[in-house]
């Protein structure tokens, strides 16, 4: 069968033998093969079975009645590599254990399950290839999916070969950014040779016709047509058609037979033993089993029932009327326990059951409890459909959208708590669904939606909760002000004014800081954010975030460089990775105003990659604007603007203004650097207001094109602005900036001197060489030369070492005329011919890590580790682990 399916499919082989070839070689991939039932899917995964010599093999399939059981299809492909659990990292093997329910889920983070999987898939090829085949993708349960996705898409050299079958009309697999093969209906003369002789001309014409080109149709149809059971009444798509031809093969069966095939249809495990209990108590005999096996319509192997095809299955369930398939649910539910036994009673039920719907609630939160979110949602939608009383169905429904939303199931999460709004007054469950559809909203990109329905759940919830309610304007404070809304932002502080909580609680002085400074009264906000930042400390996550985000706010660089290095560390460490992209975007953002740009390109670039895994739309456009800006200073356009210009449109679409100031800004650099001041200064000045430290970082830009275009006057706003939030703050590196701006505005010696005195107090060798280049040009243009070349030589040393090409570039052209004819070229380090991930793998192992540690930090697997290291030691000059001692690595 399988070499008859293979009919006319010599490039998709290919294709699967070349994936294998990179196994064997070391490198791993991914192949997802899509097409509709019948179509070869399955053959091909064969083929790769057959040809996978040498390697191992690790078998898996979704099943159509167990996606709402979590992690079922992983369990079951991972089954046969449980012994190695011992050999990962400890958190990722306890989240695997947690997802199994082989132990208590120890972490809250659904993609540590998928990092765990793909630490696993690694250590199973050590020793050998690893061929990993999954058919039926499109009945995987989300929870397996996801982890399976998320491993995928982290494949690198572990020598690990992934092939996945899902159907065409099917979009519970999601696909994105793996590379697809799609399997099309054979070509005629291929599916005539499948065909072969046997029909009558017309009869041979029509199934060829119908069948186009899918071969299971065409054995199946042809076999109907042969026992005259083929009825050619109009179009119908082609699944309908398989479907009748199978049950065509099921009704030439005795009717016991075909009641047990539809019990063993409806049983998820296939279990014999299950399957012949339900059946005896349906009345049904154990030898009605027989016929069914000799006619070839299923095979029982190893205690389980298993169908030739997974739509013969549908066939057999669909065959019945409801009112058996329900009684059939009921002797199943008679015959097993748990969570399945639940969903057998919801099968069968036939209106509101409380006894049913409060099993469906416990199943849920058994499902929670393992990370099974989406499943968690199924189950409390459908006891919510079950409910009794109006209020448990609401109570439901909302628990259902909290899931849907942690599943990462926005549009589900939004509709749910759309319906059970409509269903409830209760203050603290509908406070509860504006949460939730906050949440989607900001994982959509959209503040201003985010803040709206943040203040509304506070106004629900401010006289039961009004704590909860602070938490809540807390929250809607930072939306408000990516949303640059004034209107918003009085509407907050009108509802803080409002909650019957001491002025002095420490949440609602945050709060209430966080709205002031937004709003632009820095003069009573900015001291709210420092009183809580000097008093802020946290081991836990979750505090360390709120505390990184008002060190952003604040601008504080010295407490933000710590608290944002130890977030990133301690989301790592507790495999919270879906908040990494939050953390490592403050900690690159700090990298880059301090001036360590590699770190900040290498931490921005890993950001951006898990935030595009773990769909996080917010935190993936924040990312890129960081990599835009990047780009800019080294003077790459290629890679700026695409970057950039995706930037700003997300901002313009999803109306987030703020999230549009660093791409805006990074064109304008790529004008500054390119002598298109005029457009340089537009855009800067075009950009959405704010009034956090932003504004001090922009306007020395926006200045040097102001002066350099003869128009300083138009920069009196902003540098305004920048002065009031600088004096405030007293921050070091926001005083030598402004003394920068009034050196280039006033044509003033004392300013520059001054700028360079407060660099030395804080460092910043891109400002700091910024600095020093407009000092030396204004000693140049005074025919000051010697003066002014010290100043232009270190520059240009600073931006070289930087990367900053554009800049060393305007340097050393002010260096020449200033008499310096020769410049010394600065020694190549060779850490600069290393790759981002290279370095960051360097720096880790230089620290005594091992090869697991590192995987584990970076979210890849240890033979992904191993190849970074072998590639980097030649172009580093050594040979060993030890020899990275000698190297300075903060240089590289």
């Amino acid at each position: 069968m399988r070499d008859m399916m293979l009919q006319g499919r010599a490039e998709e082989i290919e294709a699967v033998e070349a994936l294998l070839a990179g196994a064997r070689s070391g490198v791993s991939g991914v192949l997802v093969i899509k097409g509709e039932p019948g179509v070869g899917k399955s053959a091909l995964l064969e083929h790769a079975v057959y040809a996978a010599d040498g390697a191992s093999v690790l078998r898996g399939a979704g099943v159509e009645t167990e996606v709402e059981l979590p992690f079922a299809a992983l369990h079951l492909l991972l089954r046969p590599a449980l012994d190695r659990l011992d050999a990962l990292p400890a958190p990722q093997a306890a989240a695997l254990r947690g997802a199994f329910g082989l132990a208590p889920m120890a972490t809250a983070d659904r993609f540590l399950v998928g990092l765990a999987t793909l630490s696993l898939l690694s250590e199973l090829a050590e020793e050998r290839p690893l061929l990993v085949v999954v058919d039926d993708a499109q009945w995987l349960d989300q929870a397996s999916a996801s982890a399976l996705v998320f491993a995928s898409r982290r494949l690198r050299s572990e020598g690990v070969a992934l092939l996945v079958a899902a159907r065409d009309d099917q979009d519970a697999f999601p696909t994105a950014g793996l590379p697809e093969l799609h399997l099309g209906g054979l070509a005629r003369d291929d599916a005539e040779r499948l065909l072969g002789d046997g029909l009558p001309a017309q009869l041979r014409e029509q199934v060829l016709k119908e069948a186009d080109g899918n071969p299971l149709a065409l054995i199946e149809l042809s076999e109907a047509a042969r026992g005259g059971e083929l009825e050619m009444a109009g179009p119908l798509p082609l699944t309908r058609r398989l479907l009748s031809a199978f049950a065509g093969q099921i009704q030439r069966l005795a009717e016991p037979t075909r009641r047990m095939l539809a019990v063993a249809a409806a049983e998820d495990t296939g279990a014999l033993g299950i399957v012949l209990a339900a059946s005896g108590a349906l009345g049904i005999p154990a030898e009605a089993l027989e016929p069914a096996e000799l006619a070839g319509l299923v095979r029982v192997t190893g205690g389980v029932v298993r169908f030739r095809h997974p739509l013969l299955r549908s066939a057999a369930y669909q065959n019945l009327p409801s009112a058996q398939r329900r009684a059939i649910h009921q002797a199943l539910a008679e015959a097993v326990s748990g969570d399945r036994r639940a969903w057998h009673l919801a099968l069968a039920a036939t209106g509101p059951d409380e006894q049913v719907a409060e099993s469906l609630e416990q199943s849920a939160e058994r499902s929670g409890a393992r990370l099974g979110y989406a499943a968690m949602a199924t189950a409390y939608e459908r006891s919510a459909q079950l409910s009794a009383e109006r209020s448990h169905m609401a109570r439901r429904l909302a628990a259902a959208a909290v899931a849907a939303k942690e599943a990462g199931q926005p549009s589900r999460a939004a509709d749910l708590s759309e319906r059970a709004t409509h269903l409830t007054d209760d203050p603290v469950t509908l406070a509860r669904l504006c949460e939730v559809r906050a949440a989607v909203a900001f994982d959509e990109g959209s503040p201003r939606r985010a803040a709206r329905f943040l203040l509304d759940g506070a106004a629900h919830i401010s006289d039961a909760d009004p704590r909860t309610a602070a938490r809540l304007l807390m929250a809607a404070s930072h939306n408000v002000w990516s949303a640059a809304d004034p209107a918003l932002a009085a509407e907050a502080s009108r509802l803080l004014d409002g909650l019957a909580l001491p002025r002095e609680d420490s949440l609602v002085r945050l709060t209430r800081g966080l709205g002031l400074t937004y709003g632009g009264d820095l003069e009573a906000g900015y001291p709210l954010l420092s009183e809580f930042l000097e008093q802020a400390s946290s081991s836990h996550v979750a505090g360390q975030l709120v505390a990184a985000n008002v060190a952003f706010v604040a601008g504080r660089l010295d407490q933000a460089v710590e608290l944002c290095t130890s977030l990133a560390a301690g989301c790592r460490a507790e495999g919270r990775i879906r908040l990494l992209p939050f953390a490592l975007n403050h900690l690159a953002y700090t990298q880059v105003v301090t001036g360590h740009h590699r770190d900040a390109r290498d931490n921005a670039a890993e950001g951006l990659q898990i935030a595009l895994d773990t769909g996080q739309a917010h935190p993936a456009a924040g990312l890129r604007g960081q990599l835009a800006w990047l780009a800019a200073v080294e003077g790459d356009e290629e890679r700026c603007r695409p970057l950039a210009e995706a930037g700003v449109e997300f901002a313009v679409s999803h109306r987030a203004p703020a999230v549009g100031l660093l791409p805006v800004w990074a064109l304008a650099m790529l004008d500054l650097t390119q002598g298109r001041d005029q457009a340089a200064l537009d855009r800067l000045q075009a950009r959405p207001g704010g009034s956090s430290h932003f504004g001090t970082r922009i306007v020395v830009d926006e200045v040097e094109a102001a002066v350099r275009l003869g128009t300083p006057e138009r920069v009196r706003e902003s540098m305004a602005l920048a002065e009031r939030w600088t004096a405030l703050s007293g921050e070091v590196w926001a005083r030598a900036l402004l003394a920068r701006c009034h050196g280039l505005l006033n044509d003033s010696e004392e300013h520059f001197t001054r700028a360079l005195e407060l660099h030395r107090l804080m460092p910043q060798p891109y400002e700091q060489a910024r600095t020093r280049l407009a000092y030396g040009e204004w000693l140049r243009r005074r025919r000051r030369k010697a003066e002014a070349r010290p100043h232009l030589r270190e520059a240009h040393e600073a931006f070289d070492r930087l990367g900053a090409r554009p800049w060393a570039e305007r340097a050393a052209a002010e260096l020449r005329a200033a008499g310096e004819a020769t410049l010394t070229r600065r020694r190549v380090d060779p850490g600069t011919a290393l790759t981002a991930q290279e370095l960051q793998v360097v720096r880790l192992a230089a620290t005594g890590a091992t090869n697991r540690d590192i995987a584990a930090h970076l979210l890849l697997s240890p033979r992904t580790i191993g190849q970074h290291l072998y590639k980097a030691f030649p172009k580093l000059g050594i040979s060993s682990r030890t020899e990275l001692a000698r190297l300075d690595l903060d240089r590289l």
